[in-house]
């Protein structure tokens, strides 16, 4: 009788898991240093690799992937210290830019893939640019929507006041992350990046993706200050590279893509309709049209 009641359980704990995401069985994971990361791949052809922001993961992803994978073989992935990898709020915090763009190199590396399309989403836009800066022959096209590089606007008109007002925006979710109100900190986060409503306005599956990459901010509220990327490094990128906007992003997101437009070589400007900072989530349909106009354009 106990090994049909373990045997059940185990069952349900499977279907469980499945559930979790339409992408069920298809998760896979890799080697990546003394970590594995989970990833999830569809489609064949050439790579586009997608990189998902703060409190997010692969899952960021899932109504991208079908539209994607029609022409290309598409890999999300998880990065380090986020679901449904082993997490720590002692772990890499989620704005360890520099990191996470050396994880994504040895990433490509462990997958056999020699170049890729990248398409990131804030953070995750932040560790693609040290990636695309650090290793530049690994990257065919570099798609990035409104990181959190703020030290470009170090020294401009007004960046000083910006990054202020900007810095007394997010104390509030920081102190509640440092304190382990994890569930204020999610909703003074999600709030000072969309405005006021938006934790409200997102779904029990976006909530449940947020808590559950709680770990690395916890970490980021507690973490030093790491290496800053620069206008001499985005000069360092000779790749064809898309910078999205939100049409209603804050004024923080467009003065960092201003310097970006300005720094890059190589570059093209969107601003997507009817969006705040979740850019590829707040109008999927108009993101995919953008970006997957640019790679063809840009790949020919």
């Amino acid at each position: 009788m106990r090994l049909g009641i373990n045997a059940f359980i185990g069952c349900f704990v499977l279907l469980l898991l499945a559930s979790s995401s339409a992408f069920g069985d298809d998760m896979k994971q890799v080697s990546v240093g003394d970590d594995k990361l989970a990833y999830v791949e569809a489609g064949q052809g050439d790579v586009i690799v997608l990189v998902h922001g703060g409190f997010q993961d692969y899952r960021l992803w899932e109504q991208h992937l079908p539209v994607f994978s029609k022409g290309y073989r598409v890999i999300a992935y998880s990065r380090r210290n986020h679901f449904p990898n082993s997490t720590s709020n002692d772990g890499l915090p989620d704005g360890a830019a520099d990191a996470h763009g050396e994880d994504l190199a040895a990433f490509l590396t462990a997958l056999g893939v020699n170049q890729a399309h990248i398409v990131a989403h804030s953070s995750g836009a932040h560790a693609a640019l040290f990636f695309a800066s650090n290793h530049p022959e690994m990257v065919r096209t570099l798609v990035i929507n409104e990181p959190p590089a703020s030290a470009l606007i170090v020294g401009t008109p007004a960046g000083a006041d910006i990054l202020k007002a900007w810095g007394v925006r997010f104390a509030p979710s920081q102190a509640a992350l440092r304190q382990g109100d994890i569930d204020a900190g999610l909703r003074l986060f999600a709030d000072a990046v969309g405005g006021p409503g938006t934790y409200d306005r997102r779904s029990d599956d976006e909530r449940k993706m947020m808590r559950d990459n709680a770990p690395p901010h916890v970490a980021d509220a507690k973490s030093t200050r790491r290496p800053a990327f620069t206008c001499d490094m985005a000069r360092r990128i000779s790749s064809p590279t898309l910078v999205t906007n939100g049409e209603r992003s804050p004024e923080f997101f467009h003065r960092i893509a201003d310097e970006l437009e300005r720094c890059l070589p190589n570059r093209t400007r969107v601003f997507i309709p009817g969006a705040s900072h979740t850019v590829p989530s707040e109008n999927p349909q108009a993101y995919d049209e953008a970006v997957l106009a640019f790679i063809t354009r840009s790949a020919r």
